[in-house]
């Protein structure tokens, strides 16, 4: 009877740690989200990111930082000597990202943007998304405004990425990266809702080594 209970006991146990070991299943994958969402590269030295070229319209709506692990040095480089570098995805599912998920898909590399007069550089170059770094969905997003506000994501050390948050038509998307941190503000008053660039460069310009990445204002006008 003892060995029984024991038994019992043991089973148990075991069946109870296999359900907390076990990994949580996800909900399916929105179809909506499925289709071609072109990204552009972002680097700093050797590190290089996906930063998601979003819009207001569903599936695109979703402001998106992934940093990628690249092998390819002539992919380093071409995004490091060049001002924009895009890349145009096989069709995927977007919610794979946006759940943080390690992906690998094939796409078109373009200097300058793939959807205005870009050129070609490479076909069909294998793409890994290693580790998810912000995002966050254009839903319920503030009535467009002088009053602008930065969400801050950390890597490494002394790394850190400005990021701001895309409010109603008109608006502005901005990346920016810097080096040391010396109490930045994330939330400051702007002459426009969409301010020239050298403008939001200029409220940086005391927190650190600054390296503007991204500026896109096109995407987010009234039209």
């Amino acid at each position: 009877m003892k060995i029984l209970f024991s038994s019992l006991l043991i089973a148990l146990v075991s069946f109870n740690n296999f359900a907390e070991s076990a990994p949580e299943e996800l909900p399916p994958l929105d179809p909506a989200y499925e289709g071609v969402h072109g990204m552009v590269l972002l680097n700093k030295s050797s590190a290089i990111f996906a930063y998601h070229l979003s819009l207001y319209e569903k599936p695109k709506n979703v402001q998106l930082l992934y940093k990628l692990d690249v092998k390819n040095i002539a992919l380093v480089q071409l995004v490091r000597d060049n001002d924009m570098v895009t890349i145009k995805p096989k069709p995927f599912n977007l919610q794979r990202l946006m759940r943080g998920e390690k992906v690998v898909v094939n796409a078109d590399v373009y200097l300058g943007h793939f959807e205005r007069d870009g050129m070609l550089v490479y076909e069909n170059m294998t793409i890994n998304f290693a580790e998810q770094l912000y995002m966050r969905k254009l839903d319920e997003i503030e009535p467009s405004s002088n009053k602008q506000e930065y969400d801050v994501v950390s890597y490494r050390k002394t790394n850190k990425i400005y990021i701001h948050r895309i409010q109603q038509a008109p608006s502005y998307d901005h990346v920016l990266h810097i080096d040391v941190n010396a109490g930045c503000l994330t939330k400051f008053n702007t002459s426009s809702p969409v301010p020239k660039e050298n403008e939001l460069q200029y409220k940086f310009f005391n927190c650190g080594t600054m390296k503007p990445l991204y500026f896109e204002t096109q995407s987010f006008d009234n039209k």
